[in-house]
């Protein structure tokens, strides 16, 4: 199965404007939208779909209070959507809707499309750092840091986090149906796992819960590096949203991170500087817990500066 990674998330909401408000607060180009939702897309294209709850086009809900309705994967061609369309209608309906997409569902009830990936090519360059012992990555007297630069964009669609009530049965899903690779592993949470056309650590990571939590934890979008990290996640800030977790850098992924709360039910990342693996990788397993999820834990402050005059002298 020729999967590259994911291609758009599909949500329906009760407020469709206070969702759309965030998503072009996060940094994607609203486009086709209106007070019914529309697409939010990050610089290749990638994008967060967005509806109303009720809207007639959307598959059914999650049996809970999730907002997440599809999860789209891109593939690398026509022959792929075939293939998945013979594995999948084996034992479940798999629908082809009039855009030429695919669509069916997990066996959790998490409804997925897929579709043939078109994603603009992206040119700008990663972030560039200057560093003793090695050829300078920034010309002299090219600055790191330009405080009148644009506010960052998010570019691709990283990953999705689902909480799930039978991990195995899902993992053994993705793997056995989709051809899924498990690249990591927190004992007895969840595994991190990655198409087989993509090298990116993950781009969708389970999490054992109780049947009431399924739906989504939360969905990120890459950025440009940890500065775009750090300048979005502090805009974020700046506007008013509430900093969930980060800003940091995890272990597993070795991707910088930070987390806001969101109209959507679930949490909102950005990353940047995610590890690629490729069938050469051995997995690795880890206890969830605070120190092997992060390698060192920033907190959003105020800023601050000492100033004022000397203290005045005593006799």
């Amino acid at each position: 199965m020729n999967i590259v990674g994911l291609d758009a998330l599909v949500f329906g909401v009760d407020d469709v404007a206070d969702c759309a408000r965030y998503l072009i607060d996060y940094g994607l180009t609203p486009v086709d939208t209106g007070p019914d939702g529309g697409r939010f897309e990050g610089l290749d294209g990638t994008a967060i779909l967005l509806a109303r709850r009720d809207d007639p086009s959307l598959p059914p809900p999650l049996p809970t209070a999730s907002t997440l309705r599809k999860t789209i994967y891109g593939v690398a061609e026509a022959a792929t959507l075939d293939a998945i369309a013979a594995e999948l209608g084996r034992d479940r309906a798999v629908r082809w809707l009039a855009d030429g997409s695919l669509e069916s569902v997990d066996d959790l009830g998490f409804a997925l499309g897929f579709r043939v990936s078109t994603p603009r090519p992206l040119t700008f360059a990663a972030e560039a750092a200057n560093a003793p012992g090695v050829s300078a990555q920034r010309p002299v007297n090219a600055l790191g840091v330009d405080t009148n630069a644009p506010p960052p964009k998010p570019r691709s669609l990283s990953h999705v986090v689902y909480f799930v009530p039978d991990v195995a049965k899902a993992e053994a899903f993705y793997a056995d149906r989709l051809g899924f690779v498990t690249t990591d592993r927190f004992t007895k949470v969840g595994p991190f796992m990655r198409p087989a056309g993509c090298r990116d650590h993950h781009t969708l990571f389970m999490i054992q819960t109780p049947p009431f939590l399924q739906g989504c934890e939360h969905f990120t979008f890459h950025m440009g590096g940890p500065t775009e990290v750090l300048a979005a996640g502090r805009r974020m800030v700046e506007l008013g949203y509430q900093s969930f977790w980060g800003p940091g850098r995890h272990i597993f992924g070795s991707n910088w991170f930070w987390y806001f709360n969101s109209p959507f039910g679930c949490h909102v990342e950005y990353d940047a500087d995610m590890d690629h693996h490729d069938a050469d990788w051995v997995a690795r397993e880890a206890e969830a817990n605070a120190d092997s999820s992060q390698v060192f834990l920033f907190q959003a402050r105020e800023l601050w500066f000492p100033s004022g005059p000397p203290p005045a002298k005593t006799a």
